[in-house]
C-alpha cells in the first residue's frame, strides 16, 4: 500500500489535448508530443499519483504497462469533462475487502458521512465575512438537522435531512451568486457548470485513492446500488463537497469567473473549451490543498472497515485544518 510519505511526492498529471498529440515514454518517463513530434509535457512515472487525459488523443500500449508497473490509473475524458473510460490500477484482487463490503448493510457509516458532511457546511457558512439573515438562519437549522441525524432509522429519513440542508445550505452560501438551486448535470447556469466540474474533479481523486485499496467502487454504504454508478465514491466524496463550494466562492469574490467563458446552447450553459485550463487551475489547487487530508482520510477509512471498528474510530475530515 502507498505510505503517506510516498504519496506526497506524487501528483496528479492532467493533459488537456488537441487532435493528434500522442502519448508515450522514455525512460520511464511520460512523453506528450504533438504531431509535429514536439516533446509539450515529460514527467517520471515516479511520481504520478494518476493521468488524467482529457480530448482527443493516442497513446501506446507502452504507456497502459507503465501504469500497471508505477500503480497509477489513466482515465480519458470528454472535453465536456465526461468520464469514457479509465485504466486502473492493480490492486483489484482485494477480496477480503470486497467480501466485506457486500456483507455490510446498515446506516451507522452513512450517518457518519452526512454528519461529517453538514458540520463542514456549518464550518463554510460560518467563515463568510458577511453572514446576512439568511445565513445565520442557515446555520442555526444546519446544527438541528444533525441534532435529527442519529434518530433517523431508515435511508429514506437520511436522504431527507440531508437534502433539506444542502437546500439551506446552498440558498446561504452562493445568495449573492444569484442562486437559482442545485441541478446537477442540467446546466441551467454558470454557477451550475461550475459545481458539477468540480465536484467531477473532487469524484475521480476520491476514486483514485479508493483504488489504492482495491474497493469495489460501485458498492456504496449511502448511495444505493445503481447501474454503472460508482456508490461509494459518491459516498466518501460527500465530506469533501464544501472544498469545491469555497473555491468558486473565493473565485467569484476575486472576480476570476467571467460570464464570457460560457456559451448558451439548447437551453443549457457549456464552458468553452479554451477556458478549461483556467476554471481546472482553480479547482484542482483547491483540492490538492487538501491531498493528503483525503489520502489519510481514505486510508483511514479503508483500516476502519476491514477491522470492523466502532464508528467513533471511522475518520473525520475536518475542513478547518
Amino acid at each position: 500500500m502507498l505510505s503517506l510519505p510516498e504519496f506526497k511526492e506524487k501528483t496528479i498529471v492532467m493533459v488537456f489535448t488537441t487532435e493528434g498529440q500522442k502519448f508515450s515514454f522514455l525512460n520511464d518517463n511520460v512523453v506528450v508530443k504533438n504531431i509535429d513530434d514536439e516533446t509539450v509535457l515529460q514527467t517520471t512515472c515516479h511520481r504520478m499519483l494518476a493521468l488524467w487525459i482529457v480530448g482527443n488523443g493516442t497513446f501506446t500500449t507502452g504507456l497502459l504497462e507503465r501504469s500497471k508497473k508505477f500503480g497509477f490509473p489513466i482515465a480519458h475524458l470528454s472535453q465536456n469533462l465526461k468520464l469514457t473510460g479509465i485504466w486502473n490500477a492493480p490492486t483489484e484482487g482485494n477480496f477480503l475487502l470486497r467480501k466485506k463490503q457486500y456483507h455490510y448493510e446498515d446506516l451507522v457509516i452513512a450517518r457518519h458521512l452526512v454528519a461529517n458532511k453538514l458540520r463542514n457546511q456549518l464550518v463554510t457558512l460560518k467563515a463568510l465575512r458577511q453572514k446576512t439573515g439568511l445565513c445565520k438562519t442557515a446555520i442555526v437549522l444546519i446544527n438541528l438537522y444533525l441534532v435529527q441525524l442519529p434518530t433517523t432509522t431508515d435511508l429514506t429519513s437520511l436522504l431527507g435531512v440531508e437534502g433539506v440542508a444542502a437546500k439551506v445550505y446552498f440558498g446561504a452560501m452562493f445568495e449573492k451568486m444569484d442562486w437559482k438551486g442545485r441541478k446537477p448535470r442540467v446546466k441551467s447556469d454558470i454557477l451550475n457548470v461550475l459545481l458539477d466540474m468540480g465536484y467531477t474533479y473532487l469524484f475521480y481523486f476520491v476514486e483514485n485513492m479508493l483504488h489504492l485499496y482495491g474497493f469495489d467502487v460501485y458498492k456504496g454504504v449511502y448511495h444505493t446500488n445503481f447501474y454503472k454508478r460508482k456508490s461509494l465514491v459518491c459516498d466518501l466524496q460527500e465530506p469533501f463537497r464544501c472544498i469545491i463550494d469555497q473555491a468558486i466562492k473565493n473565485a467569484h469574490g476575486l472576480g476570476q469567473i467571467h460570464a464570457d467563458h460560457f456559451e448558451l446552447r439548447k437551453g443549457q450553459y457549456t464552458l468553452k473549451y479554451a477556458q478549461n485550463k483556467h476554471y481546472t487551475k482553480i479547482l484542482l489547487k483547491a483540492i490538492l490543498a487538501h491531498k493528503e487530508a483525503i489520502f489519510l482520510y481514505c486510508q483511514q477509512y479503508y483500516r476502519a472497515f476491514m477491522r470492523q471498528k466502532a464508528i467513533e474510530e471511522y475518520p473525520v475530515f475536518d475542513l478547518t485544518n
